[in-house]
Formats: C-alpha cells, sequence, structure tokens
C-alpha cells in the first residue's frame, strides 16, 4: 500500500487531481458546521436527535447523507439532493422530448450545454421551493421549542408571515446547494472521481463517529444491564455489512464477455489469421447510479409532505413513504429496477456496437453481422441487467429489513444500511479505477518515450 502511495505521489499531475479533490472536499464538510444566519445549530441537533426516538425516519436518511448538515439546520443542509433530481427530470425530459433526442445526437456537445444550463436553473428552483419548507418546518420546531431561531428574526411579519427570516434561510441554503453543485462539476473536470457521488460519500462516511458512538452507547457496556443492542445483533450486522461489500464488488466489477472473432484479412501478399477478442458487458452497467437516484426521487415528495405536517394527507402520504415501512421499500425496489435500465439504455448503444464491428471486420460467431448482432447484443444486455438490477434492490433493502427485525436504531442501520454501504463502496471502486487508469497511462508514456 505505502508503494502504490508512493507511485501515485510520484505523477505531479495525478498528485494535483488528488490534493485538488481533497481540498473541495474539505470545504464541503466546513460547510457542515456553518448554519443558518439566526438558527441555533446545536439547540436544532439536539432536538432532531431527540424526536427520532431510535425509530426510523426520512430526516435520518437526509442527515446521513448531508453528514450531520441536516439535523445542524446548515447552509448545505439540502445538500445536492436538488441537483441530482434536477438530473433525473431533465435525463427523464432528453429521453421524451424528441427535439432534446435530435439535438443531443446531431451536436452532443452543444446538447450537453443545454441540458446542464437547464439542469442548473431547475436545481435553483428546487432548492428555493426546498428551503422555504424547510423554513416554515423551523418555524413550527420553534414553535413548541423556543430557542431555535435567534429572537427577533421571525418577529418581522408581513401579513403574518416573517419574510426577512424566509429570505434568509432560501438565500443561505441555496447558495449552499448552489456552491456544493460547482464543488462537485469542479471535481468532476479538474479533479479525481466522480464529483456529486464523493460528496455523498463523504457525508456517509462523516457519520461514521456518530454510528460508533450508538452502537457502544446501545451495547451499555458500562452497566450489568443488558443493552438495546446485544453482541448476537452487533455480530448480524457485521456479517450483513461484509456480505453487502463483497456483493457490491462482484456487482459492480461482474461481467459477461461476448466472444468476438475477426475475419481473415490479406495484408500485401500474405493473408492474416483471423485474432479473437471479445466485448465485456458488464453485469451492473449503471453502477450505484440507480440507488442514487431512487432515494433522491423517494426523498423529495415524502419530504415535503413530512414538512407540511401530518395533520393532512400529504403528511399521512410521507408517513406510508418512510424508509421502513413496506411501501417504501416497494416502491425503492421498483424505482431501483427502473433506473437500472433507463440508464443502461441511455449509456449503452448496441446499434453503435454493431455498426463498428462491421466497419472493422469483426462479428460474433454464429451472429450475422448489422442488425442481427445488434438485436443479440441489445437482448443480451436486458437479461444480464435484470440479474444486476435485481440483486441490486436486493442489496440495497436487505440490511434495513435485518435492522428493523432486531430493532436496532436508526443511526446504525441507515450506516450499515444497503444505500449508504452501496454507494459508498461503489465511489471508492469508482474512484480507484479511475487512478489506476492514471497510473496506466503514465506507465505507456513512459514506455513510448524510452523507445523514441
Amino acid at each position: 500500500m505505502i508503494e502504490s502511495i508512493r507511485r501515485i505521489l510520484s505523477i505531479g499531475d495525478l498528485k494535483t487531481k488528488i490534493v485538488f479533490t481533497l481540498l473541495m472536499l474539505l470545504v464541503c464538510r466546513i460547510g457542515s458546521y456553518i448554519p443558518v444566519p439566526g438558527i441555533n445549530g446545536a439547540a436544532a441537533a439536539d432536538l432532531f436527535r431527540h424526536s427520532l426516538g431510535g425509530g426510523q425516519n426520512l430526516f435520518q436518511l437526509m442527515d446521513v447523507f448531508s453528514g450531520g448538515a441536516f439535523a445542524q439546520m446548515t447552509i448545505i443542509a439540502l445538500g445536492v439532493m436538488p441537483y441530482i433530481s434536477s438530473s433525473i427530470i431533465m435525463q427523464l425530459m432528453v429521453a421524451l422530448v424528441p427535439s432534446l433526442q435530435r439535438e443531443m445526437k446531431e451536436n452532443n456537445d452543444a446538447g450537453r450545454r443545454k441540458v446542464g444550463k437547464w439542469t442548473r436553473v431547475l436545481t435553483v428552483g428546487l432548492a428555493l421551493f426546498q428551503s422555504g419548507l424547510f423554513a416554515k418546518y423551523a418555524i413550527q420546531l420553534n414553535a413548541s421549542n423556543p430557542g431555535i431561531i435567534v429572537n427577533g428574526l421571525a418577529e418581522m411579519q408581513v401579513f403574518g408571515i416573517p419574510v426577512l427570516f424566509f429570505a434568509v434561510v432560501m438565500a443561505a441554503m441555496t447558495s449552499g446547494t448552489m456552491l456544493l453543485m460547482w464543488i462537485g462539476e469542479q471535481i468532476t473536470e479538474r479533479g479525481i472521481g466522480n464529483g456529486i457521488s464523493l460528496i455523498i460519500t463523504v457525508g456517509i462516511v462523516a457519520s461514521l463517529p456518530t454510528t460508533l458512538g450508538s452502537v457502544l452507547r446501545l451495547l451499555n457496556l458500562d452497566s450489568q444491564e443488558p443493552g438495546q443492542l446485544t453482541f448476537s445483533s452487533l455480530v448480524v450486522l457485521a456479517a450483513v455489512f461484509v456480505t453487502i461489500i463483497f456483493g457490491t464488488i462482484l456487482i459492480i466489477q461482474g461481467q459477461r464477455k461476448i466472444p468476438l472473432q475477426y475475419a481473415r484479412r490479406v495484408v500485401g501478399r500474405q493473408e492474416a489469421e483471423g485474432s479473437s477478442a471479445y466485448i465485456p458487458l458488464k453485469v451492473n452497467y449503471a453502477g450505484v447510479i440507480p440507488v442514487i437516484f431512487a432515494s433522491a426521487l423517494l426523498m423529495f415528495p415524502a419530504t415535503i409532505a413530512q414538512f407540511l405536517g401530518n395533520g393532512n394527507w400529504l403528511g399521512r402520504f410521507a408517513g406510508m413513504l418512510s424508509p421502513g415501512n413496506i411501501l417504501h421499500t416497494i416502491f425503492y425496489v421498483i424505482l431501483i429496477l427502473f433506473f437500472t435500465y433507463f440508464w443502461t439504455a441511455t449509456q449503452f448503444h448496441p446499434e453503435q456496437i454493431a455498426s463498428d464491428m462491421k466497419k472493422n471486420g469483426a462479428f460474433i460467431p454464429g451472429v450475422r453481422q448489422g442488425k442481427p448482432t445488434q438485436d443479440y447484443l441489445e437482448g443480451t444486455m436486458n437479461r444480464i441487467t435484470l440479474v444486476g438490477a435485481v440483486f441490486l434492490a436486493l442489496i440495497a433493502i436487505l440490511p434495513n429489513i435485518i435492522g428493523g427485525l432486531l430493532g436496532v436504531d436508526s443511526t446504525i442501520s441507515y450506516f450499515f444500511g444497503g444505500t449508504s454501504l452501496l454507494i459508498l463502496v461503489g465511489v471508492v471502486l469508482d474512484t480507484t479505477k479511475q487512478i489506476e487508469a492514471h497510473l496506466l497511462m503514465k506507465r505507456y508514456e513512459g514506455f513510448m518515450k524510452r523507445k523514441k
């Protein structure tokens, strides 16, 4: 490991990318400790943890994704969820609107810039909307537990609405979300790894100390009385933890190799023998993207409903969509399956692969070139995607089911849970592959220089 770190640091370009990424992620963590002006972050965090009561709650999952920023009502409490929701909407628009499809095919760069522009605009709108609901939620909490909002800030009212407090909260949280979005794009462009995924991963890792503290507290080691968490339950959770790590690695790196055969070619006066190769089709082509998209999509409507209170049908709907309920699990599995197929369909192009194979004289044994090859690749990809999507959904919901059966505290179940762990392992694998690609590229460059 020390030798690997030494090789990474010996490459100046790669070292610069890693340092830049770490500095940007450090800025994200600093933002998670800056409360919105006028809000007592410590009092809000204490009330948040007390109100959970150890049960599963949608806000708990949001707090895990934001690394504790949500509970403390900081400027980045919304995290990157508005940006992810905007990305989902724009991806669906590209798939459903013919004019956008045509623009993406005819001029891909211009199409991507247009989609990126509208994604940012939509992110601002969603962040303003969610931060407004967040301000309303803070006012409700302050009414029952005075001290969360600084005295005087909520007293300036117009038609009974504390406009100053709403303006401060909406401006601060929207700015925090836009800052995270900009940092994520800068990491993707100038750093190493996917910026948005890394921001979520850092938030998940930041919840590790809180999780370990909850484990020690529930074990009740200082007393002779048995704790809420037994050692047998801890062993089961640890076994699930290890199983998910291995399962995630297998499903992300697993692939189906489609054999290729190249026709005989005449080079000069000699006939070259046909060479063989293969097309690697990933079992899970989308990686952990379906898990992130499904979590964000379920969070958005349920969060709105919970912010509006429990005295209406939206509040009751939010309760049904809260993690741990059967309806949440069903929707979660369906969304993971949908986004796995959706992302694979948008990124995997069998017609392009079949066309390139025909131009290069390659063919799949037993399959004709052209349309039959395209149909074969599409059918094979659909079958292995089904296996990957089902396995991904099982990994995502398994720990939550076991945590509910064992009666484990929500802080522990969410960290050991499939959603957090899938994202964590998947992002680490993706970042590691990018680092290995940089090392391999430099190795080839050095080899070519020596040849010259």
